[in-house]
């Protein structure tokens, strides 16, 4: 699609902003999310008159037609296939016999299992709604508080948002034309962080409340053998893996490839029949519903953005309150922080990336530090309210409520506000593996 030279002074008038403010306003009235982002977009072409108004179609066309994004259902589908093979419970397994052992053991156990699912589905709900009906009831038994235990599996889930093969990354890699795989070699260092600050959050909160009285040795024949019994678990994230870090797929192509592998497991294992799939199809599709067309709308929005000067607007009025990169890197988190407070990862990304990139550029920071700073800021808001979309889905889950969730995962808010400025000043454990 044609765009024109981008044009305007380096001041937003009320021909951008008040759409803009219409837009948050809607988001406060819970309207779809997808609706306030296509109708700021038609508002903006229509007043200022920058694109007509029946490109809008062409740019959602151009903008859903990318190979890349056929990896978002495949990397969904093979979660929920995962989890009616029990492949999933098998990881689990794994988790709890690599891990148990500690003191901490099952809590412990249950965030390595989320960063196992999170190799396979790339999605934060699935793995919180996976992972939360199998643990949480093992959590409460072993003496958690019931809110803490679905606080621990809502942490543990934001993994699947920073731990490839992410959705997010996906994402965020098609909009600013990175390669998906080299964000996926990049994330890995990142996520384990992550995940390991909210390991060590658990270990911490367990010796302050006692919640976890039962420990054992480690017995590394049972270890074997729970790896043995889940060999064919652990096949689906090694080929995902090894065939994109080996150069043999592309992230989309090894989607495919582990949909049919997992299938074909439960298959073969008699845990999957052919009268499965129809409702798996259904289950996936509603995931990627609520996810395409948010992207379809959001689209067209950052172009109208980009054209309308917005990148360039914001720079000129970050730069003239300081050129303090520290200054600036805080001022990204604050605003990364609170837009994943009101609103899901997707639009997001799709909107702020291309916005902030030039920012983040201007005071040297890389383009894939820049997209590991940016995920990892995003995935807090996961456990924050009012979105919270992990406290939502393991309160449906669980019959808890949202707010008593929330307030427990408080700790494990911190330890990934840490992380994220760890990440965010020392751009080496971003770009070490890609370098």
């Amino acid at each position: 699609m044609y765009i024109p030279e981008a044009f305007g002074s380096s001041e937003l008038g009320w021909e951008v902003l008040g759409p803009l403010l219409l837009m948050l306003v809607m988001f406060a009235l819970a309207v779809p999310v997808w609706v306030s982002l296509g109708v700021t977009a038609l508002l903006i072409l229509v007043v200022t008159g920058t694109l007509p108004v029946e490109l809008i179609g062409e740019s959602v066309f151009h903008g859903l037609d990318a190979f890349a994004l056929i990896a978002i259902p495949l990397f969904v589908l093979t979660g929920d296939v995962l989890v009616r093979t029990g492949l999933s419970l098998k990881l689990l397994r794994i988790a709890e016999a690599t891990m148990g052992s500690t003191r901490s053991g099952l809590g412990t156990s249950t965030v390595l299992g989320c960063g196992f699912f999170a190799c396979v589905s790339g999605s934060d709900a699935a793995g919180a709604a996976a992972v939360g009906r199998i643990t949480i009831k093992s959590l409460i038994e072993r003496g958690y508080a019931p809110g803490y235990a679905c606080a621990l599996v809502a942490a543990g889930a934001c993994t699947g948002i920073l731990i490839p093969p992410s959705i997010a990354y996906i994402i965020i890699g098609m909009v600013l034309g990175i390669s998906t795989s080299t964000l996926f070699l990049a994330a890995i260092v990142p996520g384990v962080l992550v995940m390991t600050s909210i390991m060590i959050t658990n270990a911490i909160m367990n010796r302050l409340n006692g919640y976890e009285h039962v420990s054992r040795r480690f017995d590394f024949r049972h270890w074997l053998w729970t790896i043995w019994d889940g060999r064919y678990a652990l096949l689906v994230p090694g080929i995902i893996f090894g065939g994109i870090y080996s150069g043999i797929f592309t992230p989309t192509e090894a989607a495919a490839v582990a949909v049919v592998t997992t299938i074909a497991i439960g298959l073969f294992q008699g845990t999957f029949r052919l009268k499965d799939f129809p409702g798996t199809l259904e289950g996936s599709a509603k995931v990627c519903g609520v996810i395409v067309p948010i992207i379809a709308v959001a689209l067209p929005l950052a172009q109208v953005l980009a054209i309308n000067d917005v990148p360039q607007s914001l720079i000129a009025s970050v730069t003239a309150l300081t050129e303090n990169p520290v200054l600036i890197i805080l001022m990204m988190l604050g605003v990364f922080i609170l837009a994943g407070l009101v609103m899901e990862s997707t639009p997001n990304i799709v909107i702020l990336a291309p916005i902030m990139l030039p920012l983040a550029q201007e005071i040297g920071m890389h383009p894939i530090h820049f997209c590991i700073f940016m995920v990892t800021s995003l995935g807090i808001g996961f456990i924050t309210p009012p979105l919270g979309l992990n406290l939502f889905v393991i309160s449906g889950i669980t019959g808890q409520p949202v707010l008593s969730i929330a307030a427990k995962a408080f700790p494990f808010v911190l330890a990934m506000l840490i992380v994220a400025l760890v990440l965010a000043f020392v751009p080496g454990l971003s770009l070490f593996l890609i370098n």
